[in-house]
């Protein structure tokens, strides 16, 4: 059973923060939340909607851009541009006047793939992965692109790649195949960009959902999102141990990012894809950007081509 212990639960009770809607919308999958350090904005993404937000903060509103395919993935570059992932190609957003231009391609497999999500390493290479339409186990993969545009593939026979993260001392990596139900660990070269797997960290147990979209806090443990878990849940990767679970009121909770100026507020986003009308009728937020203050903080997002 996905529980907390009750000595943490003691703990934290007087400290737990209110969650609240940040942006009420109807996404399909919204995905891939990332604080933008230099607009002090939050993106996230609607992967079937084929839409990029932009959450203002103090204006309590969004910019939006749409695209003619999926959009899976955002990270940001500059205070003027930010790199996206489109169903088989990366492609840089100049925010300002709307022009793109793609950076590279990535191998869908004749169309039976899609970029999913992803994220920058350290030194600002780019790493997305892939997953079947019908996510079929075992052929997808994950990728690693730089500024240059040259892309090479880091982890072959992937079902359903989602997330990733770093750790401050830049020494492993966090990754996510869904359906494996773990949070893998890598060792990880910031020179190279070459990893080494390096054993499992957490094994999500019944009754969590599944492991979806990831972030990491300045005391080294991981928020991830939960698809059918109704919720993010924060573990312990040297322990595996379960240790804060933020309540969210939609089912599919798939990504979180630290933002704001001190990098202690969390954004969530959630979906609608995969839900009857009457778990719609029921939890009629899913698809909206929520928000709270979950006692820890974030680190400083890592832009691309740029050694953070």
């Amino acid at each position: 059973m996905c529980m907390l212990s009750a000595i943490y639960l003691v703990a934290c009770s007087n400290e737990k923060k209110e969650l609240q809607i940040a942006y009420q919308a109807q996404a399909s999958t919204g995905e891939g939340a990332i604080w933008h350090p230099e607009r002090h904005s939050l993106f996230w993404v609607d992967i079937e909607g084929k839409r990029l937000y932009e959450f203002l903060p103090n204006e309590k509103r969004c910019n939006t851009w749409d695209f003619g395919s999926m959009i899976s993935t955002v990270v940001p570059e500059s205070e003027t541009s930010v790199i996206v992932a489109l169903q088989n190609e990366i492609v840089r957003l100049n925010i300002e006047n709307g022009v793109r231009k793609t950076i590279a391609t990535i191998d869908n497999r004749h169309g039976k793939n899609r970029c999913n999500d992803g994220k920058c390493d350290p030194s600002g290479r780019l790493w997305v992965g892939t997953m079947g339409f019908d996510a079929p186990y075992g052929a997808a993969s994950l990728f690693r692109v730089t500024a240059d545009g040259n892309v090479t593939k880091m982890i072959d026979s992937v079902t359903i790649s989602n997330g990733l993260a770093w750790t401050a001392d830049k020494q492993y990596m966090y990754y996510i195949d869904t359906p494996t139900r773990q949070i893998a660990r890598y060792q990880y070269n910031d020179d190279t960009g070459e990893i080494i797997f390096d054993g499992i960290a957490v094994e999500i147990p019944d009754g969590c959902g599944s492991p979806d979209g990831m972030t990491i806090d300045n005391n080294g443990n991981l928020w991830v999102a939960h698809w059918g878990g109704y919720g993010v849940f924060c573990w312990n990767p040297h322990t595996g141990e379960l240790l804060q679970k933020i309540d969210v009121p939609a089912p599919h909770v798939a990504s979180c990012a630290f933002g704001g100026k001190n990098l202690d507020i969390l954004y969530i986003t959630t979906a609608r894809a995969g839900l009857s009308q009457d778990m719609l009728d029921k939890y009629p937020l899913s698809g909206s950007l929520f928000v709270c203050k979950p006692g820890a903080k974030g680190v400083k997002t890592n832009l691309f081509g740029k050694k953070n």
